[in-house]
């Protein structure tokens, strides 16, 4: 199969010159923004859910789009409870089949609920980003989510963290903000998807002939990585 997909435009030519003073401002002041009821009233059904998995670990998918990523790391780990996450209400109907016993789906706002799943105390084992929105302008870094507030937390609840683009500076910065914020080296690779796309997007770029980038790294549960502890 052959498509068609624009390649990345920017006008970085290499890691935005703020980066690292972003991150520094995410370690050193709280993100105050309250938690929107929705996602709250989310979050607690899902941890009912959760808990109904007896004790299986979580693997969160975190801006699963159509939920297709979630399916196939359910089928992929069926002894893992995976829970996807997204904002949108259309995306998440769109069907793709059923969902199997160890699935779940939720609409919510991400920035609030890694907030939620931090101060409860959630521990994924793997957390995807799946090809977010890259925003690859130059002054839209704080849309991206090494450029975001809530980057401590992304990175506090811990597991093993793993990020795909078909933008190499994204996941390259990416691993800059991981180096500042936890010391850690993440590592930096060419993705091949060997007929086994996780995503719509992966399984489009990749049959557009683009680079694909995966990052992946082990972090520490570590909540005092996110300033002033929790307000949630």
């Amino acid at each position: 199969m052959h498509a068609s997909s624009r390649s990345i435009d920017t006008n970085q030519s290499g890691p935005h010159e703020d980066l690292a003073k972003r991150v520094a401002r995410a370690l050193e002041h709280p993100l105050r923004k309250p938690v929107a009821e929705h996602t709250r009233a989310a979050f607690e059904s899902a941890g009912t859910w959760l808990a109904a998995r007896l004790g299986m670990p979580l693997i969160l998918d975190a801006g699963c789009g159509v939920g297709l990523s979630t399916r196939r790391l359910a089928a992929r780990f069926p002894d893992h409870a995976v829970i996807g996450v997204d904002r949108s209400e259309s995306r998440l109907s769109r069907e793709h089949g059923s969902l199997p016993d160890n699935a779940l789906l939720v609409r919510a706002d991400l920035v609030d609920f890694w907030r939620l799943a931090l101060a409860d105390d959630w521990r994924p084992v793997r957390h995807y980003l799946l090809y977010p929105n890259p925003y690859p302008k130059a002054a839209h870094l704080k849309m991206r989510w090494q450029g975001h507030p809530v980057l401590p937390v992304i990175l506090a609840l811990g597991g093993r963290l793993e990020l795909r683009s078909n933008w190499r500076l994204y996941v390259e910065e990416f691993a800059l903000v991981v180096l500042m914020a936890t010391g850690r080296e993440a590592q930096v690779a060419i993705h091949e998807p060997n007929g086994h796309p996780l995503t719509p997007f992966e399984q489009k770029y990749h049959a557009s002939g683009q680079t694909l980038w995966k990052l992946a790294v082990e972090l520490p549960h570590d909540s005092g990585l996110v300033p002033g502890g929790d307000d949630a």
